[in-house]
């Protein structure tokens, strides 16, 4: 079955509201550290990941059935195994053994990688601009984030790299490929879900097992990841990969740590160092200044040409049609009964 073409952006560039809905995923996997750390098993990565991916992605084909066809099965494989079979579990790894900050600024580092994919997958030149702003955004976070007493885990780090490397590959790869004929974004979540979750059953129970016991506070927090950070952010995001530039996606990601920032201020009252609010400053600017480079992009993500009387000279000519021979001309006429204009003699 054909593919859907990815929806261009606007012309003005990303509407705000696909760029705010969109960064509500990256916002909801904010929690991720916080309920793996406080709700769920000990030491269980691919436990969590199973039981992040499968429930979710079943509920999801329960609400919005429908089977992929032709060359969709493999690439759903392949977007499955990316998005949640094999990232998963390396999350959950690094979830497990990385303090949040460490986490954090690795995860910044995303940008980066999807630039990268972008050019060597689909030819898509990455704007300066935008490489700025997601340097510049990675080390406002880990100004924000990293403290000195933050332990470096040699497995943990691998892992989150190999994670955000499967994830940025991902992104390029969904954007190039689109969506399959007649199947909406909850069914396409659906599926990579469902394949994914399926996967990891049979490492789950070889490596892991299952736990002696399950709490309630278990329950809890596989409910609120499976649903919010899983089911309904992933929804989210695969709608803004189809509308928004693969380079403005990533750089959503910055919302994670800004928002976990935000709210360990407000909410459990933590203080903030000046050294942490320069670095919310300079991630906060590097978002807003990465979506505000993609917005004087074309959707190709190629400056748009200026247009002004000065700067004419510099687009080129399009060339005139030649006008019809007279003879020709005649001819035309009399087929179709119009008559000769008057003489001017």
């Amino acid at each position: 079955m054909a593919a859907t073409a990815p929806s261009p952006p606007p012309p003005g560039g990303a509407l705000p509201a696909d760029l705010a809905l969109t960064a509500l995923a990256p916002m909801a996997w904010g929690t991720t550290y916080v309920i793996t750390t406080t709700l769920l098993p000990p030491d269980r990565p691919l436990l969590a990941a199973t039981l992040r991916a499968l429930p979710a992605g079943l509920l999801l084909l329960a609400l919005a059935p429908r089977l992929p066809r032709g060359p969709w099965w493999p690439r759903l494989l392949v977007l499955a195994v990316l998005n949640f079979g094999a990232f998963f579990p390396l999350l959950f790894v690094a979830a497990y053994r990385l303090p949040g900050g460490v986490a954090s600024t690795i995860n910044a580092l995303q940008p980066l990688l999807v630039a990268f994919f972008a050019f060597t997958v689909t030819r898509v030149r990455p704007r300066t601009a935008s490489l700025v702003a997601a340097v510049t955004g990675a080390a406002g976070v880990g100004l924000m984030t990293l403290t000195a007493e933050a332990r470096l885990d040699g497995t943990g780090i691998l892992s989150m790299i190999t994670a955000l490397t499967l994830m940025s590959l991902a992104i390029v790869l969904n954007k190039k490929w689109g969506l399959p004929e007649g199947m909406g974004l909850l069914t396409f979540t659906a599926w990579q879900l469902s394949l994914g979750g399926v996967m990891l059953v049979p490492l789950t129970l070889a490596v892991e097992g299952l736990p002696a016991s399950f709490t309630a506070e278990n329950a809890l927090g596989f409910t609120l990841m499976g649903s919010f950070g899983t089911a309904l952010a992933y929804a989210l995001w695969f709608r803004g990969i189809e509308r928004l530039p693969a380079t403005s996606v990533a750089l959503l990601v910055l919302c994670n740590p800004l928002v976990a920032t935000l709210a360990g201020f407000l909410i459990l009252h933590q203080t903030l160092t000046p050294g942490q609010l320069t670095g919310f400053a300079v991630a906060l600017g590097s978002l807003v200044a990465g979506q505000l480079s993609q917005a004087a992009a074309t959707p190709d993500g190629e400056p748009r040409a200026a247009v002004s009387s000065g700067d004419r000279r510099a687009l080129p000519a399009t060339p005139r049609a030649a006008p019809p021979r007279p003879g020709r001309l005649r001819g035309l006429r009399r087929a179709t009964g119009e008559p000769a204009p008057p003489s001017r003699r």
